[in-house]
């Protein structure tokens, strides 16, 4: 089961919403199960967070959780850590990305958000991936 295109516009529609009271320049990804992506936008960000933002929401929807909890498992796994990182076209760990999930607790896509502080970026992504609800 993937996010419809109407419900990732929803859940963007929500994280832009907080960004735009925070008075933050973010990008915000959607994407899907296969981590495609699936809505998009741009809120005056410097270009070089369009990736970042995309690499969060993947790194989520591939691993099945937000992307700071990836980040503390690549943490433990000492030399190991470097393949994980770079694997899958490489992974964004650090807070912004958050798994999409439907009234029925299943995984449906995710959201990365990046452009903000840590707190801002994970803040703008948990208002969009909770407006599907």
């Amino acid at each position: 089961m993937n996010i419809t295109y109407n419900e990732a516009s929803g859940v963007l529609s929500a994280a832009i919403a907080k960004a735009k009271t925070l008075g933050v320049p973010v990008s915000i990804a959607v994407v899907d199960t296969g981590g495609h992506l699936v809505a998009f936008a741009r809120i005056d960000s410097v270009f070089g967070v369009v990736e970042f933002a995309i690499k969060k929401a993947r790194t989520a929807v591939m691993f099945g959780v937000d992307s700071e909890v990836m980040g503390s498992i690549i943490a433990g796994a000492d030399m190991h850590g470097y393949g994980m990182i770079n694997s899958n076209e490489g992974l964004l760990t650090i807070a912004g990305g958050v798994v999409i999930k439907n009234k029925d607790g299943n995984i449906v896509g995710a959201i990365g958000s990046s452009g903000g502080t840590i707190a801002q970026d994970k803040e703008i992504a948990i208002a969009g991936a909770t407006a599907i609800h």
